[in-house]
């Protein structure tokens, strides 16, 4: 049976709205969420699901989040530096505020820096997989000093949270190592695809890429590598700056990276992805 511990969301899309649903059949409570989209015609959709959840809409984050012991930052990559320095304007000592985010291990860090300042705790969080098939058994990896409680509390809940190091970043350097060829992979076979449509070619092509890797199904595995990048490739172009953010860091060239991230946006763009 699950403790008790109120929990809000800032960001209602696609892992909010799982994350609640588990939470919520795992015996959760009360949870808040807001999104910058509430409100809105554009928001109605949000707002719609979190009804259906059993979620409560807040009309600002502040508001959302005041009474929550937990609260989950789970926007884009490049809004989770703002978000976590505008949550520190109304945070309170006693809330830990854990940072889903695929951001760049230098990014969660000054975040941290943030959030610490009001008095409240910051929870990197490295989600290791996409969400929609585990739901909240997702692997997360954690890092940072309230790391191993907080795996503590939310894993009554049915989460999977596994804390790897008291220090920031090591977790987000993890999810992004593991990016690049995720992420470099997926841009590879639309690319290949695409030049073996305009060539006719693709039969030939696959099959001997099949008699190198006899494993892969390539036909199978170019469909649902297209499929993935039409419907996340805005998103997971802002990962993948973030990776190459960590490359430069590090004094290694960001360029694959970069591509990688141009080649995302650009699959989703054409099949009108978001």
């Amino acid at each position: 049976m699950a403790g008790t511990a109120a929990i809000a969301f800032i960001g209602f899309g696609e892992v909010g709205q799982v994350f609640s649903r588990g939470l919520v059949a795992n015996g959760a409570t009360g949870i808040r969420a807001y999104d910058l989209l509430f409100g809105s015609d554009a928001g109605q959709r949000l707002e719609d699901a979190a009804r259906q959840i059993g979620v409560s809409c807040g009309t600002s984050p502040g508001e959302a989040c005041a009474e929550a012991s937990f609260i989950f930052s789970a926007v884009t990559a490049d809004r989770a530096e703002a978000v976590a320095a505008e949550a520190a304007r109304w945070l309170k000592p006693g809330q830990i505020f854990v940072d889903v985010n695929s951001a760049a291990p230098s990014t969660k860090q000054r975040a941290a820096k943030a959030v610490e300042a009001s008095g409240a705790d910051y929870v990197e969080a490295a989600v290791m997989a996409p969400v929609l098939k585990p739901g909240l058994k997702v692997a997360i990896l954690a890092g940072g000093p309230k790391a191993q409680a907080a795996a503590g509390t939310l894993n009554e809940f049915g989460m999977n949270l596994t804390p790897v190091s008291e220090m920031f970043g090591r977790a987000s350097a993890m999810k992004l190592c593991r990016s690049i060829v995720i992420k470099g992979l997926e841009a590879l076979m639309v690319d290949c695809a695409a030049a073996c449509e305009a060539w006719d070619v693709k039969g030939p092509v696959f099959a001997s890429l099949h008699a190198t890797f006899p494993s892969i199904d390539f036909h199978a595995l170019a469909v649902d590598m297209r499929e993935r990048v039409a419907t996340h490739g805005i998103r997971r172009a802002a990962e993948m700056r973030e990776a190459a953010e960590m490359l430069a860091a590090a004094g290694l060239a960001p360029g694959l990276a970069s591509a990688i991230a141009d080649a995302q946006e650009r699959g989703a763009r054409r099949k009108g992805g978001a």
